[in-house]
């Protein structure tokens, strides 16, 4: 498989870890040819564990742009002292052999992202999509024509890159599920971390695997369900069929209409199921979809009416 650009094929790693012995080789000296961010941390800092990964992620986002070099300050405190680093986290920039900024604490994953583009720039380099968000968006683009096949070998170039970044999971498991792959989505999502289950792309995937899952083999029916619905509008269950045939027939608006009838004719059917439904088929189609935003004005004014 063709190696996507930007995403790097291996060599000297961008992440390591110095000791007050390699310091100066490793951030100095290396801070001459590339950007080069510390993480002064500890094993007991609790923050130091919420900062740690994000810096991993947001600088193996960069490619190569920059590096990130983490000195366990317990056991190489001379480095720590000359610099006067009096609180963990403490973060610091090199570019050319000089630190140029920093910050102490735990920061918000813009922040990060800021503070890294602000290297780059110093160190002379462009900023801009990352390789991983070019790469994602190549494979958006590949799913939304279509060619589900080759959405999901770059998403698992991605994964091969970043086994941890979260769009790509949840991309790779609905190519699969475009390909009608139910099990083997719903399995692509095991990897998850347990943080991210609740994540936005996450859940729009899962809500669609369970709505496949629920929906298999009924899109053939919905003539003969919307003859028993006009032969019998109060007939909740039968349109909740009919809605859901609908939807498995790619008529996720025809579904959404007869979902919003039932609420409106009684919203607390059967422990709500209608409304149930609905909002897994908006988690499905994405918060910023129209039909969403339209549908969720409609179930608001059947819901306050």
């Amino acid at each position: 498989m063709e190696q996507l650009i930007g995403l790097p094929e291996g060599g000297e790693s961008v992440i390591i870890d110095a000791t007050d012995a390699t310091f100066v080789e490793e951030v100095i000296e290396a801070s001459k040819t590339v950007p080069v961010i510390v993480d002064f941390w500890a094993a007991w800092c609790g923050p130091c564990k919420q900062l740690t990964p994000m810096l991993e992620k947001a600088v193996k986002a960069a490619a190569g742009k920059v590096k990130l070099v983490k000195v366990n300050t317990d056991e190489n405190q001379a480095v720590a002292q000359q610099l006067q680093v009096q609180s963990l986290p403490t973060v610091y920039g090199f570019v050319d052999g000089k630190g140029v900024d920093g910050f102490m604490g735990a920061q918000p994953e813009s922040k990060i992202k800021e503070f890294i583009e602000k290297m780059i720039q110093a160190g002379g380099g462009q900023t801009g999509p990352s390789p991983v968000d070019q790469a994602l968006e190549q494979a958006g683009a590949a799913l939304t024509s279509g060619d589900a096949a080759a959405a999901g070998a770059i998403y698992g170039q991605i994964l091969q890159h970043d086994p941890e970044e979260i769009r790509a999971m949840a991309g790779l498991a609905n190519c699969l599920l475009k390909e009608g792959r139910i099990d083997d989505a719903r399995a692509a999502l095991d990897s998850v971390p347990a943080a991210k289950a609740n994540d936005p792309e996450i859940a729009a995937v899962r809500s669609a695997i369970d709505l496949a899952t629920s929906t298999a083999g009924l899109s053939g029916d919905t003539a003969e369900l919307r003859a028993k619905v006009e032969a019998a509008p109060a007939d909740h269950q039968a349109r909740l069929d009919l809605a859901l045939a609908l939807y498995a027939a790619n008529d996720a608006a025809g579904a959404i209409d007869e979902l919003l009838e039932i609420i409106r004719r009684d919203r607390e059917w059967n422990d709500e199921e209608a409304r149930k439904q609905l909002i897994k088929i908006f988690e499905a189609l994405g918060p910023a979809d129209p039909l969403v935003m339209e549908s969720r004005r409609k179930l608001s004014s059947i819901l306050f009416s």
